[in-house]
C-alpha cells in the first residue's frame, strides 16, 4: 500500500523497532557490565567466550530462521527468536558462574540472529517498494538510542544495583512484543513460491553449523593454552571450514583475490580487529585502572557516535576520490585508536579518558571503513546477486566479530594465567589486532576502486551494523 501505513504496518513497525532496540541495547550493555560480572563470578578464561559464543551462535540463528521463514512464514522463527533471546537473558542474569554466562550468551545469540534475519524478511514482505527504504531507515534509527545511552545506563545500573538487572529487566518484554506481532506476522505467511528442492535449502544451514562448530573447536583449544592441543585442533578446524566458507562467501574471499573477494576479506578483517579490542576496553578501564563501570561504558558510547559520523562522512566522500584511499584512511584511524587503547591498561601515565578518546578515533575509522567496504561489495555484485552480496556482508562481519573476540579472549586468558599478567595480556591482544589492521591495509589495493557498472550510492551504513 502506497502512502499512509495500514494499522497492521504500524503494529509491525512498532514491534520491529522495539525488538531491534532491545537487541542493540543489550549488545552495547554487555561489554560495559561484564567487568563487574567477572569481579563477582571470576572465570577470566571464559571472558572472551561471552562475546564469541554469542556471535558464532547468531550465525546459526540467522540461517535457520531464514530457511524457516521461506518454508512456513516469519511468525514462528520471530517468536522462537524472541523466546530464545529472553531465555538467554534469564540464564545470564541468574548465572552462578561465568560458564553459565557463556551458556546464556549462546542462547541469546541464536535468538538475536533469528530476530535480525526476520526483521528484513518482514520489511520485504510486509511493506511495498515505496515504504521499504523508509522502513530500513526506521530500523537503522532504532540503534541510535542504544548507542547513545545504552553503555551509560548499563554502567549506572551495574554500579548502583547489580549487573544482573541489565539482563533480567528486558527478559519479560521481548516475549510480549513477539505475542503482539504474532497476528500481523501470521498474515504475511510464506512467499508465493517455495523452492522445490528443499535439500538445497538445508545446505547453507549445514555449512553455517559446521563453521560455528569448527570455530568453537579452535577457540576452545586456544583458550585452554595447551601447546600440544592447539596445532592439531587448528589444522582440523581449518580443514573443516574451507569448503563451507567457499560456498557461503563470494569467490576469491579466502585468498583476498582482486575485486569483490578482497572487499569481503577486508570487511571481515576490520571486524576482527575492531571488535577484538572493543570487548576488552571496559575491562581495561574498570579492572586495570579502577574506574567505574559508567566510565568504561563511555568509551563505547563515544565509538557509537563517531561510527555514525564516519558512515555519513563516507557517504559524502563517495565518488569524490579514490575508494581505496578512503578505505585506507578508515583502517589507519582504527589502528591509531587501537594503539592508544594498548597504553591504557599498562601505565597510569596514560589517563583513563584516553580510552574514550582512543576508541572514538577507532569508531570514526570503523564507520568510514565498514561503510566503504559494504558499498563496494554491494556495487560490485552481479545483476540479481544483491541479496547474496548482502548476506556476504552479514556473514563476514559476524564471523569476524566472533573470531576477533574469541582470539583476543584466548590471548588474555593465556597471558593472565601465566607470568605475563592480565594488563600486559590485554595490551598484547591489542597489538595483535593492530597487526591485523596492517595486514588489512596491505590488501586494500586489491579492492575495486569504484564500480564501473553502478552509480555511486550515497547511503550511509549506520551504527546498526555494529552488530546484527
Amino acid at each position: 500500500m502506497r502512502g499512509a501505513w495500514t494499522p497492521q504496518q504500524r503494529l509491525l513497525t512498532a514491534g520491529l523497532v522495539f525488538m531491534v532496540t532491545a537487541v542493540g541495547f543489550e549488545g552495547l550493555a554487555v561489554p560495559t557490565v561484564l567487568p563487574a560480572t567477572l569481579a563477582q563470578l571470576g572465570g577470566l578464561p571464559l571472558y572472551g567466550w561471552a562475546f564469541s559464543g554469542f556471535w558464532l551462535s547468531s550465525l546459526v540463528g540467522i540461517t535457520l530462521s531464514g530457511v524457516e521463514a521461506d518454508r512456513r512464514g516469519p511468525r514462528a522463527p520471530m517468536v522462537a527468536g524472541a523466546l530464545l533471546f529472553a531465555g538467554g537473558l534469564l540464564i545470564t542474569g541468574q548465572a552462578s558462574g561465568m560458564e553459565w554466562v557463556v551458556v546464556g550468551r549462546v542462547v541469546q545469540g541464536i535468538g538475536a540472529g533469528a530476530i535480525a534475519s526476520i526483521v528484513y524478511v518482514v520489511i520485504a514482505r510486509g511493506y511495498d517498494a515505496v515504504a521499504q527504504p523508509r522502513m530500513i531507515a526506521v530500523i537503522s534509527s532504532a540503534w541510535v538510542l542504544p548507542g547513545l545511552v545504552g553503555p551509560a545506563v548499563a554502567g549506572y545500573v551495574a554500579q548502583e544495583s547489580s549487573w544482573r538487572w541489565t539482563f533480567l529487566a528486558l527478559a519479560p518484554l521481548l516475549p510480549l512484543a513477539a505475542v503482539a506481532l504474532a497476528g500481523p506476522l501470521a498474515r504475511l505467511g510464506p512467499p508465493a513460491r517455495v523452492p522445490q528442492d528443499r535439500a538445497r535449502d538445508l545446505r547453507p544451514m549445514r555449512d553455517v553449523v559446521v563453521l560455528a562448530f569448527a570455530a568453537t573447536l579452535v577457540l576452545g583449544a586456544l583458550t585452554q593454552g595447551q601447546a600440544l592441543l592447539v596445532l592439531p585442533t587448528v589444522v582440523v578446524g581449518v580443514l573443516l571450514v574451507i569448503r563451507p566458507l567457499q560456498r557461503l562467501l563470494p569467490e576469491g574471499t579466502l585468498g583476498a583475490r582482486r575485486g569483490r573477494g578482497a572487499a569481503v576479506a577486508v570487511l571481515g578483517l576490520i571486524s576482527v580487529a575492531f571488535f577484538g579490542v572493543e570487548a576488552f576496553v571496559p575491562l581495561a578501564v574498570v579492572s586495570m585502572r579502577g574506574a567505574s563501570t559508567v566510565t568504561g561504558g563511555l568509551a563505547l558510547t563515544a565509538a557509537a557516535v563517531t561510527w555514525a559520523a564516519g558512515s555519513w562522512l563516507q557517504a559524502r566522500r563517495t565518488g569524490r576520490g579514490s575508494r581505496r584511499a578512503l578505505m585506507a584512511a578508515g583502517i589507519s584511524l582504527i589502528g591509531v585508536g587501537i594503539a592508544l587503547e594498548a597504553a591504557v591498561p599498562l601505565t597510569s601515565l596514560a589517563p583513563v579518558w584516553l580510552a574514550a578518546a582512543g576508541w572514538a578515533v577507532s569508531g570514526l575509522g570503523m564507520g568510514i571503513a565498514y561503510s566503504t567496504a559494504t558499498l563496494t561489495i554491494i556495487e560490485s555484485a552481479p545483476a540479481g546477486g544483491e541479496g547474496a552480496a548482502s548476506a556476504a556482508v552479514q556473514l563476514a562481519n559476524t564471523l569476524g566479530i566472533g573470531l576477533g573476540t574469541g582470539v583476543a579472549g584466548a590471548v588474555v586468558a593465556f597471558g593472565a594465567a601465566g607470568t605475563l599478567g592480565e594488563a600486559p595480556a590485554i595490551a598484547v591482544a591489542d597489538v595483535m589486532m593492530l597487526v591485523v589492521c596492517g595486514v588489512t591495509l596491505a590488501i586494500v589495493g586489491r579492492m575495486p576502486d569504484s564500480s564501473p557498472d553502478a552509480p555511486a550510492r550515497r547511503e550511509a551504513v549506520p551504527v546498526s551494523h555494529r552488530g546484527l
